[in-house]
């Protein structure tokens, strides 16, 4: 049976990418490195297509890192991959520039409207210090956080939608069937959440519907169904209120 999107007690968000827009942070953290390098053949697209490769791989090889050092050596593989120079101080600023990455404009308002109604639980795989510094551009108070760095894994693992879920049941007696689980990315979040039965809101910033522009986001070879879309979280926010209003 199709719920409404008021059905839902608690909504479980990623943070980069549905609340931070990290594509645009990732982006610009790269730009000492293609400057310093004199190169003006990578585009926005290019470098955000080549991090997604390797910030997976990275990842998946690595699950205990935690993700500023992660981030150091993707960056120190993008410069290899590119043939440009880079060194240990610009892969650590790379690292460190979590707390510059800009939420979306919608993002602190949508949230402060939908606080009114729901539990709000972020699942993120940047870590702790990182989701405690951007938590200044959101705008509301989180009920619960849970990061890569408690879980020891990275999404699209299983075993971070299986601690999330272990906790919010032992902590606020939240059962699968109460979450929304509301996220941009298909390849970290939708398709993992697709096996533990959880709905689905897709945040499709990107434009995926209607074109192939992936970005900082690893690809999938098909699409998981979701029960809703929204191309932002501002017109989530306005889906809700209209059910209340009615």
């Amino acid at each position: 049976m199709t719920k409404n999107i008021t059905d839902f007690s608690t909504l479980t968000f990623d943070c980069y990418g549905t609340l931070i827009d990290w594509e645009s942070g990732i982006w610009d953290s790269y730009q000492m490195l293609i400057a310093a390098n004199g190169r003006n053949d990578i585009t926005r697209q290019i470098a955000l297509e080549a991090h997604a490769e390797l910030e997976s791989a990275q990842q998946a090889a690595t699950p205990d890192m935690i993700y500023p050092q992660l981030l150091a050596h993707v960056h120190k593989q993008f410069a290899a991959r590119f043939f440009m120079k880079s060194d240990d101080a610009f892969d650590r600023g790379f690292g460190a520039a979590i707390p510059h990455w800009p939420a979306f404009p919608d993002t602190a308002d949508a949230l402060r409207v939908l606080k009114q109604h729901f539990k709000l639980v972020i699942l993120s795989n940047v870590n702790r210090g990182g989701i405690a510094a951007s938590a200044r551009w959101l705008g509301v108070e989180f009920d619960a956080i849970y990061t890569a760095e408690d879980i020891g894994s990275y999404k699209p693992n299983p075993r971070n939608f299986k601690f999330m879920l272990a906790r919010l049941q032992a902590d606020f007696g939240v059962e699968p069937g109460d979450i929304l689980h509301t996220a941009q990315s298909l390849y970290h979040d939708h398709v993992p959440a697709t096996p533990f039965e959880l709905a689905k809101a897709w945040i499709d910033r990107q434009g995926l519907q209607d074109s192939e522009n992936w970005g900082a986001t690893a690809k999938v070879e098909s699409r998981p169904e979701v029960d809703f879309v929204f191309p932002t979280l501002a017109a989530m926010a306005k889906a809700v209120m209209a059910k209340k209003l009615h």
